[in-house]
């Protein structure tokens, strides 16, 4: 497994992070364990989840399962770069309680103490922002923040869904007030079939020295060679993939994606990852995979090396928008 910075700071983490939303719903507590321990196996130190996952009524389940596993000892907790995120209601579902979301001084205090809990742990290392809060001003959150910094509760800071201005935004008061550096880390949605992130979110983060963390590497499934599987009669095509599908266009640029692929001899799920792993500011995708089986392709991904042939293909099938400005104006 390769390593690299997280963004400016000096924390080395893996050029793959784990991604666990799969804890608890789709993948039970037992496997959950194994896939964790078999990303230790592979080298990957970096594993992110939030407070929301486990969805419903059962939010804050992914932690625990986490938690669960940290406290078998061996070393675990040490081993691990553990990012999680804030701002979900945590309570039933509907309307929440006054306080009991976002990102207000109170509901980050209560939040962080809470996941610290399900997580059984003293400290997390990235906690993450999981959007903007048009709500709560920057300073108010960068306030609380610090307090949690000198507590020991956090040691960096990082957004998720954030557009390129909050980001400016948000690191400029941080700069302004002192004491603390800002956010180290954004985590967006970015893939070959969505690259809107390369038009602003990306700009931003490398010139305020954020590692990007692309989330849905594979686009809710559609560039791990769903038409293949379909032919033969895989799991049937659901969600953001399913609706991808129902445009023809859409299908004929997929079915071009495989072919490509298929001529390369690499399969299409691996090479989505991979792609993302040649480009700039990129610290590495979230890979959520709910078998050991979906863990193994992601860590065969992490050593491909894609030919400037191939690369040119995938910029032929899916144009990304340009460099920015020239972007937004011509």
């Amino acid at each position: 497994m390769k390593y690299t910075q997280l963004g400016r700071t000096g924390l080395k983490v893996s050029r793959l992070v784990l991604g666990t939303m799969n804890f608890g719903p789709q993948t039970d507590e037992a496997d959950s364990h194994a896939i964790m321990d078999a990303a230790l196996d592979a080298g990957i130190n970096f594993f992110d989840t939030a407070n929301v996952y486990g969805w419903g009524e059962n939010k804050g389940r992914t932690e625990s399962i986490i938690g669960n596993w940290f406290a078998q000892g061996e070393g675990r907790r040490d081993k691990v770069v553990l990012a999680t995120k804030v701002y979900g209601n945590m309570g039933a579902d509907g309307p929440a309680w006054p306080n009991h979301d976002k990102l207000s001084a109170l509901n980050i205090r209560r939040a962080v103490d809470a996941s610290l809990k399900r997580l059984q742990t003293d400290y997390i290392d990235v906690y993450q922002f999981h959007h903007v809060d048009r709500d709560t001003p920057f300073e108010e959150i960068w306030q609380a923040i610090d307090v949690l910094v000198q507590q020991g509760k956090i040691l960096y800071v990082g957004s998720s869904n954030f557009p390129g201005y909050k980001i400016a935004q948000a690191n400029e008061i941080a700069a302004r007030r002192g004491g603390t550096i800002g956010l180290v880390s954004e985590q967006c949605l970015y893939n070959l079939a969505e690259r809107r992130a390369e038009m602003e979110v990306v700009p931003a983060a490398r010139d305020y020295g954020l590692g990007v963390i692309p989330w849905s590497p594979l686009h809710g499934g559609l560039l791990g060679g769903v038409l293949k599987k379909e032919a033969q009669g895989g799991r049937r095509t659901s969600g953001r993939a399913a609706d991808a599908l129902a445009d023809p266009a859409t299908r004929a640029q997929i079915q071009s994606y495989e072919d490509l692929l298929d001529k390369h001899g690499i399969e299409p799920g691996e090479a989505a990852l991979a792609w993302l792993l040649t480009r700039p500011g990129v610290t590495g995708p979230i890979v959520g995979p709910r078998t050991a089986e979906q863990l193994a392709s992601a860590v065969r991904a992490a050593e491909l090396e894609l030919s400037e042939e191939l690369l040119t293909g995938l910029d032929e099938i899916f144009p990304g928008p340009g460099p920015s400005p020239e972007a937004f104006a011509w």
